[in-house]
């Protein structure tokens, strides 16, 4: 049930992420959104999400701003356009920030922010769209503690796991940075696996399920295993995108040369998405 008190939440981005956040959140909040993608659109019309053509005109009545983009350009696009979420969300308003851009970009998209008088909550988002769905996301966040505060009833509907890094936008980036890594690398470990078996002339669903048992096993392994055989037949519902993990592994081999660290497993990985994508 909706409470009248709870604030106005504007979801800017109704992809494979957003639609499903908004819809959890609409639960309880009053919600409207934004999406370019005219049958998007529709789909979240048929979600009971009201979705505006603009992200000005989402937050037209809006206490909290919620990113759902995909990178930092299209943040930057969607805050500061001409038709952008500053043109008309309330002064001082939360802009809670859930796509995965990297410390340093989200540091930048703060400053900026700050300037035009809005705070920013940097908080990656984990766990893909059922779970999103469901309000069972990992979240990581990076914000000062009045700024979390204001947003702290949207994040922990949305979270089954709620960590707080740090008072700073980029302290939540930089934890999704090490979260990236581990997903990428699973995956890409993943798919080797799954290939050796078949060289091997073994049932690749019986190695999945098998060593997703034991110490062999990772989420990656027992969640995009299956649907990995599944796609070689043409059948698998696409839940995400080979260039997103391309930008992700992106942010991460730039933030660990940034650092001095070495990321030699992270940058195989980064190689086989280029060759897939």
């Amino acid at each position: 049930m909706i409470n009248n008190d709870s604030p106005h939440i504007a979801v800017i981005g109704l992809g494979a992420m957003g639609l499903p956040m908004a819809t959890h959140l609409a639960t309880t909040f009053a919600v409207t959104g934004f999406e370019p993608y005219p049958p998007r659109r529709t789909e979240a019309e048929q979600a009971g999400i009201n979705a505006e053509s603009t992200p000005a005109a989402a937050c037209t009545e809006a206490d909290i701003a919620l990113l759902a983009v995909r990178d930092q350009a299209q943040a930057e696009t969607a805050l500061f356009g001409p038709d952008g979420v500053t043109q008309t969300l309330k002064s001082g308003s939360p802009v809670i920030l859930t796509s995965t851009v990297g410390p340093d970009a989200a540091r930048d998209l703060a400053d900026k922010l700050a300037a035009a008088g809005y705070p920013l909550v940097d908080a990656p988002i984990s766990g893909g769209p059922v779970r999103a769905g469901n309000g069972d996301l990992l979240i990581v966040v990076g914000a000062d503690t009045a700024t979390l505060d204001r947003a702290r009833p949207v994040l922990d509907h949305l979270a089954s796991t709620l960590t707080i890094v740090g008072p700073r936008p980029g302290d939540g980036q930089a934890l999704k940075t090490i979260n990236q890594l581990l997903a990428g690398v699973h995956i890409a470990a993943a798919a080797e696996a799954i290939a050796l078996a078949r060289g091997l002339d073994l049932v690749p669903a019986l190695v999945i399920d098998a060593l997703s048992q034991g110490a062999a096993g990772s989420f990656m392994f027992s969640e995009r295993g299956p649907r990995m055989l599944q796609a070689y037949t043409g059948g698998a519902e696409v839940k995400s995108r080979i260039d997103i993990f391309v930008k992700d592994m992106g942010i991460v081999t730039t933030v660990g040369r940034t650092a001095h660290v070495p990321l030699p497993l992270a940058a195989a990985a980064q190689q086989l998405f280029l060759i897939a994508e």
